[in-house]
């Protein structure tokens, strides 16, 4: 690999290639998730459950935050691997500095009305009382760091376009890494670091996503980055309004999905509640390990799209398509990996998060010998959707989304309880899931994503037929019409 990281992902074996580049992306969430749960051990241990139970309400919002730009970087990681698969690092600029400015300022209008907004927000979730005070201490400086956590994130979308999965991983390394040291001395005052209680677990945060964003700029400044923005191209920070509009009509229904997702899990976890705190438990229990099962699909799915949208701009429609068979291929192995001990070992993983001799083992146990397998199919319809997406086709992926979770999902779950009791909500995990991976390879075989486009094209440009030949260069822009 070059010094940058950078990785042409048009040429090279495509399991070689997307195993490696979906690596960094799948430790890096298994980073996160490793952080929150130590961050919450410090703040729910040695602070109390009134100061867990603030950082929680807290953390909701903060990860709503971070998930309504999740389809704008998207829209970004896409733009950016179509113009480096094109070989244009012109337009890649262009990308990145409209995408700069229009991140920049969304973040910081967010931050100072959040910051005297906390309170209000919080007794709007209900916040118990004896929380809201410490919630408010901790959300405010949370909203401070609001424009550090979308500029890296931000960062990290552009670099894995330009085929860079290395450089964003270690850089959340320093940042996890940070926070997790940070936390304890400003929590307890140790040493010369002041005594700030539930604010310094959140002041952590911020410190470690300054000074990892600051190293990364540096680093990216340091080895001359093919795509680093030199001051005689200050230019392209002022906004394209095609790039802008392509960032925000891709980007929403992106971003979208997430929404639909979360709205359902809530629909999910309102329905199990009505049986009583033993089966509420066994599916918070089930959770905790479906957030480690559905990681490899995640990656791989991202690492599809950005690796499926550098081709999309050469042309090589031979690579997409092996792209996607490649990125299933290794849904299966990787996602059946971690699904195989959860199911053999069902009682000592379950027992990881419930006291001994709980009868809420029990019900983990029966609940995810039925709904755990169904991570095989989401895994599917996350690869095939990060495949269609790269080429700017973003409403279907939404759609069937919507079908499955709304349309099955929740009636499934619902209607069939007076029959089947609550195996009803279990089976609707595999039910819809398998509806979902149906859906998704059928637009992939069927529909006409090969034929959508990220960016309006060039008037003077000669349009190319949706088929590319495997060598034939394709510019960004044309990718035929609208899906």
């Amino acid at each position: 690999m070059p010094k940058t990281g950078t990785r042409d992902l048009t040429q090279g074996p495509i399991g070689r290639t997307l195993f490696v580049f979906a690596l960094p992306i799948m430790a890096g969430n298994v980073l996160q998730s490793l952080n929150g749960s130590v961050n919450a051990i410090w703040v729910g241990r040695f602070l109390g459950e009134e100061a867990l139970t603030a950082t929680a309400n807290a953390n909701n919002i903060m990860f709503f935050l971070i998930g309504a730009v999740f389809g704008v970087g998207m829209a970004a990681t896409i733009l950016v691997g179509q113009a480096m698969g094109a070989k244009d690092t012109a337009l890649a600029k262009r990308v990145i500095g409209t995408s700069a400015t229009f991140f920049f300022c969304v973040s910081l209008a967010i931050a100072f009305a959040g910051m005297p907004l906390s309170r209000h927000i919080l007794v709007w979730m209900s916040t118990p009382a004896e929380s809201l005070a410490l919630a408010e201490a901790y959300l405010r400086i949370i909203f401070m760091a609001v424009p550090f956590l979308y500029m890296f994130a931000f960062l990290s979308a552009i670099l894995r376009g330009a085929g860079d999965t290395r450089t964003p991983f270690v850089f959340l390394m320093l940042a996890v890494v940070l926070d997790i040291v940070f936390n304890p001395l400003l929590i307890f005052g140790i040493g010369p670091f002041p005594e700030m209680g539930i604010a310094g677990s959140a002041t952590s945060t911020l410190v470690a996503n300054v000074v990892s964003l600051a190293a990364m700029l540096l680093w990216l400044r340091h080895r001359r980055h093919p795509l680093w923005i030199s001051r005689h191209e200050n230019s392209v920070y002022k906004p394209d309004l095609a790039i802008l509009r392509a960032l925000v009509v891709k980007g929403v229904p992106m971003g979208l999905q997430m929404i639909v997702i979360s709205l359902a899990m809530i629909m999910m976890i309102s329905m199990v509640n009505a049986y009583g705190v033993d089966y509420a438990s066994a599916y918070g229990a089930a959770l905790q390990l479906w957030t480690y099962i559905q990681m490899p699909a995640m990656a791989i799915g991202a690492a599809c799209s950005s690796m499926a949208a550098q081709n999309v701009g050469a042309g090589r429609w031979d690579r997409v398509n092996a792209t996607a068979r490649t990125g299933t291929l290794f849904n299966f192995l990787m996602t059946g990996a971690l699904i195989a001990p959860v199911i053999l070992f069902d009682q000592t993983t379950l027992s990881l998060f419930l006291p001994e001799g709980s009868a809420a083992i029990e019900h983990g146990r029966h609940l995810n010998h039925i709904a755990v397998w169904s991570f095989l199919f989401f895994g599917v319809s996350f690869v095939v959707s990060g495949v269609v997406r790269a080429t700017g086709a973003v409403i279907p992926p939404l759609v069937i989304l919507g079908i499955a979770m709304w349309g099955i999902r929740i009636p499934f779950a619902d209607l069939l309880q007076p029959a089947l009791g609550i195996d009803a909500i279990w089976w609707s995990f595999p039910v819809s899931a398998l509806c979902s991976m149906l859906m998704s390879l059928a637009y992939y075989r069927w529909g006409n994503w090969r034929k959508a486009r990220m960016l309006e094209p060039d008037p003077e440009a000669v349009a190319v037929p949706s088929e590319v030949p495997a060598q034939a260069p394709s510019p960004v822009a044309d990718q035929g019409t609208r899906a």
